[in-house]
């Protein structure tokens, strides 16, 4: 009977730290934007909130796709620079007269065809750790934006291109000046898709296997360089979306776009709960990540705060995460 009841509590226990993983980053949303609305008095006004959404979007995307890749226990050091790709790639496709339509693919078709190749060149070069290959395709798709775009930014921009990035669904009739922009329903499309893959397919079971124990899912008879190439295609594809979607937000393309935009995707994913060691994260906690980054600035942006102390508290807080992570995983193993 102890026995059997040791087992009880503990599973019970067990339970409940997971339900706290699950859930408590969202209840550390709700408690910033409760102290937020007590420090501002416009920071729950619809147009701010709606600001925050909008301007969190193209960070949303490239956290989703870091997401994937940090499950692998891997890291992608390069999709700030694929994003700046993917914008000069499609100002030059617009400018040379390609239809609207195709101009939309070719941002996402540029951001795959760089993470393929950090994919292929992890898997076929038999690289120590993907930070190699991505570090050196971060400098590769920075030179070529660079060449591409002459340096200089590129203005523009069909009305039809910057659409998915610019358009507002009107809710003036709520508070004047906001609306929903149509990029949340971008990121909402990819947030249900990547959700469905990593909880209802064979393939989001090997993503997570994968990232547990990638010798254990080779022998189990996974093709693990198969989905790494997967994997950091996604991850670059979502890269080149949320270049498509800054370009239509900004209304120009310019080469020094996504200048370490890398460093706050891993942020965002890892105070989500994502682990650095793989195997462990969820969608929503990567958005929820998102969200904690996104209020953390405009909060401080409405407080006044200087820019500068503001990468300094995002330091700290990175720090903080991976300590946290580091800390849960060998509680975990003394479990």
């Amino acid at each position: 009977m102890t026995t059997a009841a040791t087992t009880s509590a503990t599973d019970s226990g067990l339970r409940q730290t997971r339900l706290l993983e699950t859930y408590g980053i969202w209840l550390v949303v709700l408690v910033m934007m409760i102290g937020l609305s007590f420090l501002s008095e416009t920071f729950f006004s619809l147009l701010n909130l709606t600001n925050i959404l909008k301007q969190n979007a193209t960070a949303s995307l490239l956290a989703l796709g870091m997401f994937l890749v940090i499950v692998t226990a891997g890291i992608d050091l390069s999709v700030g620079s694929i994003l700046a790709l993917a914008m000069v790639s499609s100002a030059v496709a617009a400018q040379a007269g390609l239809p609207w339509w195709a101009v939309l693919l070719v941002g996402p078709l540029v951001g795959m065809v760089c993470g393929a190749l950090n994919g292929l060149g992890l898997t076929i070069l038999r690289l120590p750790h993907p930070f190699i290959m991505t570090l050196g395709m971060l400098n590769i798709a920075r030179g070529a934006t660079n060449l591409v775009s002459g340096g200089v930014p590129i203005a523009g921009i069909d009305p039809q291109v910057r659409y998915l990035g610019q358009a507002e669904f009107d809710l003036s009739f709520i508070q004047d000046g906001a609306g929903l922009p149509v990029s949340l329903l971008v990121v909402a499309a990819c947030v249900i898709g990547l959700w469905v893959m990593l909880n209802a397919t064979p393939m989001g079971r090997h993503i997570y296997a994968i990232g547990g124990n990638p010798q254990s899912a080779r022998v189990s008879g996974i093709n693990v360089d198969r989905v790494l190439v997967w994997v950091y295609t996604i991850c670059g594809g979502l890269a080149g979306l949320a270049g498509l979607l800054l370009i239509g937000r900004t209304g120009s393309a310019f080469p020094n776009a996504g200048l370490g935009a890398e460093l706050d995707a891993i942020a965002a994913v890892i105070i989500g709960g994502a682990s650095f060691f793989g195997g462990r994260g969820t969608v929503a906690g990567c958005i929820a990540g998102v969200i904690i980054m996104g209020l953390l600035r405009n909060g401080l942006n409405l407080m006044d705060v200087s820019v500068f102390w503001q990468q300094i508290l995002i330091g700290f807080i990175i720090v903080g995460a991976v300590y946290f992570d580091v800390v849960r995983r060998r509680a975990s193993f003394r479990i």
